[in-house]
């Protein structure tokens, strides 16, 4: 591995500085137009961002999917206009300087903040502050281990990150550095954008942190340069490149560098600098040209940087032919998001298994089953928990670990590093040759959150597995019981939140949560036991419809119990004490709200009915009445749990067979009384 990736291009007639002052002005024209943005930080770090882009960052602008480019991620996301800029400036289709001009506007390309699958070029969406920093761990970490797998031949670059203060004082960092540091991700390089200042002000005002000696402590080789000084820069920068560790350059900056009244102030983070200033601006740094025009030299020399990278291209493409064996490619394989034949066989064998077995366990112990089996067909599963596997129970039989140099494993020790190991997961994603889960309590999803909602934003395949999803895992009280957890997560958009009612739900939960390319999934799993409540429907995932009716009566509905997870359980008992009373009872199990909301109008009313419904779930009731209407009841908690064993839990907060019957026999006959007031 060469010091320096590329070359510098000969052209006398173009200075570092004309090639900076380009990403400045496009970032400070796009600011004015738009009356909106963030021109200080581009400003700053547009000689680091120069120095990088083209002198070392491997891409080709004709294919920015390439699998073995460097990736870039722009954690400090406000910046946008830095990274549109240059997108723009080394040639990526459909980033034209009409989409520059639209910069914050609709439909444009050039949101305020990246998005992942929106603008050619960008890795991830960022904004957020320290979500890149924790991703770019997560792309580093794949880059390693599909190395490990496929080699240097296939599978050899960087992972850059630019990164703010506001990024490192984010607590998502620390566990990210810390993990980095762990497992040694000698190919991933942070440049700081140091310029000590902050929307309130000066960094002093809230932080003293010595940011060199927290990365060194993790870990991490450290240096402070001049990020004005392109040669410093390079030098750093080759450096990091030649080290085993990951890498933090902190690059001593000035925000809006040039503005005259502005630069290194909070007046030049977060708002157009203003016609004067602008003028002011361009007087100072010698640019003399129109809004939006950059000069052809300049761009000239900036397209070369951009196609550079076409001949590493060409050459990796010829290698990755010579990879493939009787028409297959092990590595392609693994890039390719579709899940393999055997896959379909190993996920129906064990349905037929767990339907013949009936076995009553927890339905995070049929989670690992799971685990096991699909562990053997699907070679990309990447596993791993935050620090609890053995209560997750996320570890497959055949899973090796994966440390410090050891990379050809496939389980992740992620540490009590819940968030970052979220945001690690969306990176591993992101980067593509694995599908990444990783496991902790479903209360703890309050620290995953933030990198959840990402995943749910950008559309990437990660798997949540979070158990001890209820009341129902007894003693260790209300801290770790989730009630309002369930309700949380539903609401946010395309994310399916799963919570199956038997082993062979949860199998299906699992399939449908592998099968959804463009959806991250949180499969909540139980610590108390269930019983299989329904037989083998060979071919057919149920849970794939998100609710289905699992028992009908003969004849017309009285009542329609609606319940997931474990209460499906308790709905059928206290179905059977309304049989008994000649209540004509059905009970549908809803597994996945968000997939039943997919389905037809028709389908949602055959399994609903038009009977009274009554809603169980051992959480709040959050958005049940969508599905209960105005004469349904619910059956749930009303506010935090407690301590004691779960059945006593149960029973306390009234959530049993003769509860739910009670309840559903009112509903019932209310709905006769109001029958007969219409009659008269």
């Amino acid at each position: 591995m060469n010091a320096l990736a590329f070359p510098s291009v000969a052209d006398p007639e173009v200075s570092h500085t004309e090639m900076a002052n380009a990403i400045r002005f496009l970032a400070i024209d796009a600011v004015e137009r738009a009356r909106s943005g963030h021109p200080g930080m581009p400003m700053g770090m547009a000689d680091v961002a120069t120095v990088l882009f083209s002198r070392f960052l491997k891409f080709d602008a004709a294919d920015p999917n390439w699998p073995d480019r460097d990736r870039f991620v722009l954690s400090a996301g406000h910046g946008s206009m830095l990274l549109y800029a240059l997108l723009h400036l080394t040639g990526h289709e459909g980033v034209t300087i009409e989409q520059l001009k639209a910069f914050r506007q609709w439909g444009s390309k050039t949101p305020g903040h990246p998005e992942y699958g929106h603008t050619p070029g960008v890795e991830t969406t960022t904004g957020p502050l320290g979500q890149g920093v924790a991703t770019a761990v997560g792309m580093a970490l794949a880059e390693r281990l599909m190395n490990a797998r496929f080699g240097d031949d296939l599978v050899d670059h960087f992972t850059y990150v630019i990164a703010g203060d506001g990024c490192l004082m984010e607590g998502v960092s620390h566990e990210a550095i810390s993990l980095a540091g762990h497992l040694g991700l000698g190919r991933l390089i942070v440049l700081f954008d140091d310029n000590q200042i902050s929307i309130d002000g000066a960094t002093s005002l809230s932080c003293s942190d010595d940011q060199l000696a927290r990365f060194k402590a993790s870990g991490w080789d450290v240096c402070r340069i001049d990020g004005h000084d392109p040669q410093a820069v390079e030098e750093a920068i080759a450096q990091a490149r030649a080290s085993a560790r990951p890498s933090l350059i902190a690059c001593r900056t000035v925000i809006g560098f040039g503005a005259p009244n502005r630069q290194g102030s909070e007046k030049a983070h977060g708002a157009p600098l203003g016609a004067e200033e602008v003028a002011a601006t361009r007087s100072a740094l010698g640019w003399s040209h129109e809004p939006f025009h950059v000069p052809a030299p300049v761009l000239a020399k900036w397209l070369s940087a951009g196609s550079r990278g076409g001949a590493a291209r060409r050459a990796w493409i010829a290698r990755s032919r010579h990879a493939c064996t009787n028409g297959r490619s092990p590595f392609h394989d693994a890039l390719n998001r579709k899940l393999p034949c055997s896959y379909s066989d190993a996920i129906e064998a064990l349905r037929v298994r767990l339907a013949d077995e009936r076995p009553n366990i927890a339905t995070r112990q049929a989670s690992q089953r799971v685990v096991d089996v699909i562990a053997q067909v699907l070679p990309n599963l990447l596993g791993g928990s935050a620090d609890l596997t053995h209560s997750n129970l996320t570890k497959a039989k055949s899973q090796t670990e994966i440390g410090p140099g050891r990379f050809g494993g496939s389980y992740v020790h992620y540490g009590v590093r819940e968030h970052g190991m979220a945001a690690a997961m969306n990176g591993i994603a992101l980067h593509g040759g694995f599908i990444p889960y990783g496991g902790t309590f479903l209360t703890f999803a309050d620290y995953s959150r933030p990198a959840i909602r990402l995943a749910a934003l950008m559309g990437v395949r990660v798997v949540h597995v979070m158990t001890h999803d209820s009341i129902g895992l007894g003693e260790d009280g209300p801290t770790h019981q989730p009630v309002e957890h369930l309700a949380a997560l539903r609401a946010i958009p395309n994310l399916l939140v799963f919570r199956p009612a038997d082993p062979i739900e949860t199998a299906e939960a699992w399939d449908c949560a592998l099968r959804s390319e463009t959806s991250p999934s949180v499969l909540c799993l139980s610590r108390q036991a269930v019983p299989v409540f329904r037989e083998h429907a060979a071919g057919v995932n149920r849970v794939a419809r998100g609710a289905y009716v699992a028992a009908e009566p003969m004849g017309s509905r009285d009542v329609t119990l609606i319940a997931t997870g474990t209460e499906v359980s308790i709905a059928l008992e206290a179905a059977k004490l309304l049989m008994e009373r000649g209540i004509a009872t059905a009970v549908v199990s809803a597994p996945c709200f968000e997939l039943f909301r997919q389905q037809s109008r028709d389908y949602q009313l055959d399994v609903l009915g038009k009977a009274p419904r009554i809603g169980i779930e051992a959480a709040v009731e959050g958005d049940w009445a969508r599905w209960l209407g105005d004469t349904g009841e619910f059956v749930g908690m009303k506010g935090f749990g407690a301590s004691a064993p779960a059945e006593t839990l149960y029973r306390e907060f009234g959530i049993t067979p003769t509860a739910v019957a009670e309840v559903a026999k009112r509903a019932v006959e209310r709905a006769q009384h109001s029958r007969a007031m219409r009659a008269c």
